[in-house]
């Protein structure tokens, strides 16, 4: 007879372990049998142990097949119904699955009928892109989106929690949105505000206990639940879904591109973190580290590239710790399968055990590489330790992989990155520093860097700016410190450093990063460098900015192309997307300026470029149009 309570406990597992590959179903089992010893009658309906036996031992060798098997395999409805109607599940292909609707909501209470959603942004790109997720999602179920929001039936904010600062920010624009809801009220028109992102992940419900004007909370991996969400909402009920999911990844959701006019374009390759940093909010608003599967980023970057986007950014909290786990369980030619773990940069260590298995980023990098030799790709944000040499290589060996490597050193002393849990000392960061321009002649390198941590010193302080100095960063992101519920820090330490002096030390390390880096600006003029426009200066619309391949913006304020004066006609000729060989004229901290030469292509640019230095101008101009 079936024991109740075992069925219970065998859904709720096998839910769990729907995913995983099916050599390793009966270890699972085995140890669901050995953690719930104590139900009675727990033992497993023979035949779907030999089921799945069989499966574990005629996949084991063949990673292909078991990923077939689990595509048109059951779902987790599929034991459910067999439970009630006492029949085994077979692996078959017309079985539930994940996207079929909700059974107690029908299509009409989840369509968004016409209504105008209005978006607000703010933190990282990844919130960029997955506000481009959230759009695809609300889209795809009748909603429409406006720029105005007071034209706007809906508004969702995707927040930001990695500061105090960035919180306060929100909480401000929903006491203005929160009076506009009383303004619609008095017309007898609704106005629903949600919370999307990594401040509805923190808050959760505290959001909706501390002001009256959410209307509903989603986290990061909760945006397919959007439309019923808003449906909620409508009858009047606050609406919250902040799950974290250990597989969510949204890689069958194809983003739709806010700026539609835009040449570059974000995709997301990963999501979450498991650096645990002591100071970092991440891994608990975004959550464990996954992969999304190669196939589908290379769809959508080739997607993008026929829709004309001239660069892609690869995005996640921890870009470069990519592992696709869907379809290999190798790790690049030099290692065999059973061997397979991270490699780390040499003095890099992190606080989890090495992970096995998967295809790595510097696979990932060469096949984005490959849709198309005329589009640039960049990534961001990585972690120092994820770099090793066959991810420099890569970027080497690809002309339209940029030559900029974003390497976030939080700090220039050494005991402070061990609070910080880092992973690593300032003497193994300059050494990987020197690595990377040993292989990446001409690099550009970034970094992000905390004034003010638990603890720091006037001494330690100091050895912050001597690395800033010492490294003559191109770019670099500055923040005074701002502890974070949930974090180390936060349970195991004292937030020591008074405001005033965290103040203090991010101005004296704003002021030797621009001091520092106004000198390697000055250095590029006189370069002849490849730039590509992404439209007008925001400043001057007579003028075009765009950026090199070190990430550094240029604005073009002269045009003497293909080797005659200047005129407006030459301005008109260029256009968002097109690539511009540019002399650089003049240099600021902030931005290069410079004389457009000549119109080219990513891959003919060095030999345009030689052309030109002899002379040839007119050849350059035939080819170019050519």
């Amino acid at each position: 007879m079936e024991n109740p309570c075992m069925t219970v406990l065998l859904r709720g597992y096998l839910r769990r372990i729907r995913h995983k590959p099916p050599s390793r179903l009966c270890y699972c089992l085995s140890q669901f049998r050995g953690t719930h010893s104590n139900v009675k009658d727990n033992s497993i309906n023979p035949e779907v142990g030999r089921q799945i036996q069989a499966t574990s031992k005629n996949d084991i060798s063949s990673p292909v097949k078991h990923q077939q098997k689990l595509r048109t395999g059951p779902s987790l409805a599929s034991f459910i119904a067999a439970n009630n109607s006492g029949e085994v599940p077979a692996f078959q292909s017309d079985m539930l699955s994940s996207n079929d609707p909700v059974p107690y909501l029908n299509e009409r209470a989840l369509s968004g009928k016409g209504r105008k959603v209005y978006f607000e942004t703010y933190g990282c790109q990844m919130n960029v892109s997955d506000t481009e997720v959230a759009w695809s999602i609300l889209q795809s179920h009748g909603f429409h989106k406006t720029t105005d929001a007071k034209q706007a039936d809906v508004i969702l904010l995707m927040t930001c929690a990695i500061r105090e600062n960035a919180e306060q920010r929100i909480w401000n624009r929903l006491e203005h949105f929160g009076n506009m809801k009383k303004r619609r009220q008095k017309f007898q028109s609704s106005l629903k505000v949600g919370l999307l992102g990594c401040m509805a992940e923190r808050l959760k419900k505290k959001i909706v206990e501390r002001t009256k004007v959410v209307d509903l909370v989603a986290g990061p991996d909760a945006y397919r639940d959007l439309p019923r969400l808003l449906s909620e909402a409508c009858s009047g009920q606050a609406a919250i879904n902040v799950m974290l999911s250990m597989d969510e990844t949204y890689a069958d959701v194809v983003p739709v591109r806010l700026d539609q006019a835009s040449k570059t374009a974000f995709v997301s390759i990963m999501r979450g973190c498991d650096n645990m940093c002591s100071y970092c909010i991440v891994p608990f608003t975004r959550g464990r580290e996954r992969s999304r599967p190669i196939t589908s980023i290379i769809e959508e970057v080739q997607a993008l590239s026929d829709q004309g986007v001239k660069e892609v950014t690869l995005l996640g909290q921890n870009v470069n710790s990519y592992r696709d786990v869907s379809e290999e369980d190798y790790y690049g030619d030099a290692t065999p399968p059973q061997t397979g773990e991270t490699r780390l940069a040499d003095g890099f260590n992190t606080i989890y055990r090495s992970k096995r298995g998967g295809l790595r980023f510097a696979h990932l990098l060469e096949r984005v590489a490959g849709v198309n030799p005329e589009m640039r790709i960049r990534f961001t944000s990585p972690h120092p330790k994820d770099f090793p040499d066959e991810v420099l290589h890569a970027v080497k060996g690809h002309d339209n992989i940029c030559n900029q490597i974003h390497l976030p050193a939080q700090s220039g002393n050494s005991d402070v990155l061990e609070r910080m849990r880092r992973g690593y000392t300032r003497e193994a960061y300059i050494q990987l520093v020197d690595r990377v321009r040993t292989i990446l002649p001409g690099v550009s390198i970034s970094s992000d860097f905390i004034a003010g941590f638990c603890g720091e010193t006037e001494s330690e302080h100091e050895d912050t700016l001597s690395l800033l100095r010492l490294i003559r960063y191109n770019y670099a992101y500055l923040f005074a410190y701002s502890m974070r519920q949930k974090t180390h820090a936060y349970h195991r330490m004292s937030d020591d450093v008074p405001q005033d002096v965290k103040n203090r030390r991010l101005q004296e390390m704003i002021s030797v990063f621009r001091e520092a880096v106004l000198e390697v600006n000055r250095a590029q003029v006189g370069q002849v460098q490849l730039v590509l426009i992404e439209g007008p200066s925001k400043k001057d619309s007579s003028h075009l900015a765009g950026r090199n391949d070190g990430g550094t913006k240029v604005i073009l304020n002269e045009y003497q192309l293909n080797g005659q004066a200047g005129s407006a006609s030459d301005r008109q000729n260029l256009n968002t997307g097109d690539y511009v060989a540019a002399e650089i004229t003049d240099a600021s901290s902030q931005v290069l300026k410079g004389r457009a030469l000549f119109q080219t292509k990513l891959q003919k640019f060095s030999k345009d470029l030689n052309l030109w230095n002899n002379g040839e101008c007119g050849t350059v101009a035939h080819q170019t149009a050519v």
